[in-house]
Order: structure tokens, then sequence, then C-alpha cells
């Protein structure tokens, strides 16, 4: 027995493994654990089928089997749900996937929706994120302040001009 990629704590053949081998998922969270462990096991068939009918339309199985293979995957951390419970019809799961790809690390973080189609919970896409905080990192630009570009010249004389 192996500890389950999807990082619960419990086996593979406790947690993910009978939903990817195609028994229901209790919660949206588990649903959502399951397919992050289908791309560590590279159990395509389970990432198509755990789709929504819609979701299903853009679905390609080469691709999703692609991005298994060509990364190693790091680990899972829940960062909030919002329903999804046993009663529920809908659900929603904020995650973060650790993988490396190409030699780099990297990180995919959303906001996946979860729904039920014929009482069993699907993937239903992800929600729009609300926008990026801007972090500047260089100091703003005063008007009276030297142009940055070097020409001598007061900001508002020069590269402020067209601002």
């Amino acid at each position: 027995m192996s500890d389950c990629p999807c990082g619960s704590g419990l086996s593979f053949e406790a947690c993910c493994e009978p939903i990817i081998n195609g028994a229901p998922a209790p919660t949206a969270e588990a649903l959502m654990r399951s397919r992050y462990t289908a791309y560590a096991k590279r159990a395509v068939e389970h990432l198509g089928r755990s789709l929504s009918e819609e979701q299903r339309k853009d679905y390609s199985a080469d691709q999703a089997r692609s991005w298994a293979e060509q990364s190693e995957w790091l680990g899972l951390k829940i960062l909030r749900t919002e329903k999804g419970g046993p009663d529920d019809a809908e659900g929603l799961v904020e995650f973060s996937a650790r993988y490396r790809s190409e030699g780099k690390d990297q990180e995919h973080v959303e906001t996946a929706l979860f729904t039920r189609e014929a009482g069993t919970w699907v993937y239903a896409g992800q929600m729009e994120s609300q926008g990026q905080t801007v972090r500047r990192e260089s100091p703003k630009v005063g008007r009276n302040d030297p142009c940055p570009c070097g020409s001598g010249k007061k900001y508002k004389k020069c590269c402020g001009a067209a601002a």
C-alpha cells in the first residue's frame, strides 16, 4: 500500500483509487483529489469521465495524457471548500497543485466548480479570478522628478507629457 498522491494521508487504495476506478465521489473535494491523483497516476480515462457534459465538449484526452506524462506531480493542497458535501448539488474547491515540467517547478492555483449530473459529482469548470494585485517593483516617478529615460528633463515635460 502506498500513500495517495492527493496528500490526504490515506493509502491510494483507500482514498482515490476507488473513485478513479468508477465509484462515485462522496464530495466535491474527494472528486478534486481524485482528479489530481489521476494526473499523477496517468489515469486519463477518469479525467474525461469526471467532467461535466459541457466541459467534455472541449476535452482532449491526448492533451491531458501529454501534460500528465510530461510533468512530475509534487503535491496538492486544498485551500478552501464551499458546499460540495454529500447533500449538496454544487460545490467549490480552491486548490494549489504543484508539479515540475521541463525542469521547472510550477504551481497551478484554481477555484474549481463542481456540480452533480445524474447524482454524480463532476468538474464543471473554474471561477474567473477576481484580478491580481499589481505590485510596483520600482519607485513611482513623480511629475517633477527627473525623467527615467535620462533626458535630463522633468518627467512631466518628457515621457510624462504623453500620459
